[in-house]
């Protein structure tokens, strides 16, 4: 099962930033040089570099000291590509509308239209399937964790119905319905290596993103506010384009283990939403309205990124390409219908 699987390898460098930073965690904490200048954090080599920062705090890696996690020098070159990155996304952002106003949008009826999963189910091909869930795989194979830990940071009424959850999110007790374990189960009922890890060189880096904006508002209690508004996001979208998805799985014949992850999240996710901003959001902002314009933020930049990867997928599935970096999966392909014609 590779949920349960141990510390995954470090992955290939991609600029010499990562390239920097994965040969300095290969020695002892403490020792780390001044990484390469960047100019811009919206690439995929300040994205990989921060990726494998924040992962220290999940999972960590092979042959890399548990030491690293708290560094004091690599947390705070880690802060210059955080704020960068934060920089950006206000940039990009500009003034956004509070989060009433997003969350009705949101809660808006959508045909999916512009969307990897409306994608998948008018015309996706096994191999879209594959490709997009190697790039889910970052995120949902540590699906919850980053939102854990907003759970010390709220209190009260918000905190309770956080804490209710989470619970789901693992399971509720049970480990064979651990959300994490379900999208492993369903990777491999689609030939993908499922292990914690294995597919983050194949992975674009726009995935990277989505988990890295998680990571970075769960680790500072200041962007508590912009955390709960990610959640919000996530739990609201995920019924309608997980319902898209079940179809569109069915329709290329799979297996129920291979959807099961997504059929169990148009049912959960519709009691989540309105848990989420009535239970959590509510209760926390009528006890720190202050926090509102963390709300929103955090709302508008999940959004924002989720939509990178929406249209790196698209972009090349459109333009009958692979979206993975040197993708094993489109390789495979071509190769079996060369022999086939052959």
């Amino acid at each position: 099962m590779g949920i349960a699987s141990g510390q995954p390898a470090l992955p290939e460098a991609r600029g010499a930033l990562s390239e920097a930073l994965l040969e300095g965690l290969q020695g002892e904490p403490g020792q780390i040089r001044a990484l390469p200048s960047f100019e811009d954090a919206w690439c995929e080599d300040v994205q990989l570099a921060l990726y494998v920062c924040y992962e220290l705090h999940y999972r960590g890696f092979s042959g890399v000291a548990d030491g690293w996690e708290w560094d004091p020098g690599l947390l705070a070159q880690r802060g210059s590509m955080e704020n960068a990155l934060l920089d950006r996304l206000r940039d990009e952002l500009g003034p956004v509308p509070d989060s009433a106003e997003q969350i009705g949008q949101l809660l808006a009826p959508s045909d999916g239209e512009g969307s990897a999963s409306g994608f998948l189910l008018e015309k996706g091909q096994r191999w879209h399937v594959q490709e997009y869930l190697a790039a889910r795989s970052l995120y949902h194979l540590k699906e919850a964790d980053p939102q854990t830990w907003a759970i010390p940071r709220t209190h009260g009424d918000a905190q309770s119905v956080l804490v209710a959850l989470q619970y789901d999110e693992y399971g509720g007790g049970r480990p064979e319905w651990v959300h994490a374990r379900l999208f492993a189960d369903m990777m491999s009922a689609w030939g993908l290596d499922a292990e914690y890890g294995a597919q983050l060189d194949a992975a674009p880096w726009q995935a990277m993103a989505v988990v890295n904006v998680m990571s970075l508002f769960g680790l500072h209690r200041q962007h508590r506010g912009a955390l709960l508004g990610q959640f919000a996001r996530a739990e609201i979208t995920s019924p309608p384009s997980s319902r898209r998805l079940v179809d569109a799985f069915q329709r290329l014949g799979v297996e129920e283990t291979g959807y099961r992850f997504y059929s169990e999240h148009v049912e959960a996710d519709a009691v989540h939403e309105q848990l989420v901003r009535r239970g959590v959001l509510d209760n926390m902002l009528r006890d720190e309205p202050g926090l509102e314009e963390g709300v929103a933020f955090g709302l508008a930049a999940s959004g924002f990124t989720e939509t990178a990867l929406a249209n790196q997928l698209l972009d090349n599935w459109s333009a009958g390409q692979s979206a993975l970096r040197n993708s094993p999966i489109l390789k495979g392909l071509k190769a079996e219908a060369a022999s086939t014609s052959a």
